[in-house]
């Protein structure tokens, strides 16, 4: 049975303990959740350093069974250094994550390779995968560009790579570069819809990826072909940010509406 893991972006306004909680009651396997902020002044989720929500979350976790899947998130620049993230890593131990998102902000791809590499002999003891996600207005803006930089890397045992169906739609990747990436490099998958193409600017990008994406089939994504492409047992994250239905249903109609769009794209509707 495909594993489904509900992503911070679909229930923003739940707490980690209301998300596992929602997660349970809707039958997600699992959680994601974004306990650093991905900018300064960003939202995020209450966890590192707050001993009552830390809690209150294992606790949820005990009683329903919801594992988390992913935490967010680690940002590579020009200037890195591991360290920094060490807290990050230490909840996600604490929470038995798989893996972290990693993000690329640094062009210089050699440069980005070495500190990739840091981060994934740095965060070996916390059994915890480093998945490159390729964004097409970052340092790493399609697939090939992130297989490229594992290899540089050294392709390191924990290194992975996250594909984003938004980010196949709205960047050069083809199903064929999808294909090619090796199967143990693919450990989860983000599901969504927009609209594809390769026209949008940076700024209406990163709008519609934080704020404004659409249910599986509203779009022109080829969701059935990059789902077909990928491992047919691969974990997907359903990342569906929309924040005027959201806002106006709350999180927990929101995610059941995306997690059902999900099912039906992917056949596992009903049974099926």
């Amino acid at each position: 049975m495909r594993e489904y893991s509900l992503a911070y972006l679909t229930a923003s306004q739940s707490t980690t303990a209301e998300a596992i909680g929602i997660a349970a009651t809707l039958g997600y396997s699992a959680v994601g959740l974004r306990i650093k902020p991905n900018a300064p002044g960003a939202p995020f989720q209450s966890f590192i350093g707050d001993v009552q929500i830390q809690r209150e979350t294992l606790a949820k976790m005990a009683d329903t069974g919801v594992t988390v899947f992913d935490i967010e998130i680690i940002r590579i620049g020009e200037v890195f250094d591991p360290v920094q993230y060490r807290p990050l890593l230490e909840a996600g131990a604490a929470l038995k994550a798989k893996a972290v998102l990693v993000a690329a902000d640094d062009s210089h791809e050699s440069r980005l390779s070495q500190h990739y590499a840091q981060l994934c002999e740095f965060i070996k003891p916390y059994g915890i995968t480093a998945d490159l996600e390729f964004m097409p207005w970052t340092g790493v803006k399609d697939a090939k560009a992130a297989l490229r930089v594992l290899q540089l890397a050294g392709e390191p045992s924990n290194a992975g790579i996250l594909v984003d169906a938004l980010h196949f739609g709205r960047s050069t990747t083809s199903l064929a570069d999808i294909g090619g990436i090796p199967s143990h490099r693919l450990h989860y998958a983000q599901m969504c819809d927009a609209q594809a193409g390769l026209k949008f600017t940076t700024e209406e990008m990163i709008h519609t990826a934080r704020q404004a994406r659409q249910l599986p089939g509203e779009g022109n994504i080829d969701l059935k072909g990059l789902f077909a492409a990928l491992p047919n047992d691969i974990p997907v994250s359903i990342e569906i940010p929309d924040m005027v239905r959201s806002q106006a249903m709350g999180d927990m109609a929101w995610a059941k509406k995306t997690l059902q769009a999900t099912q039906e794209i992917l056949g596992d509707a009903f049974g099926l």
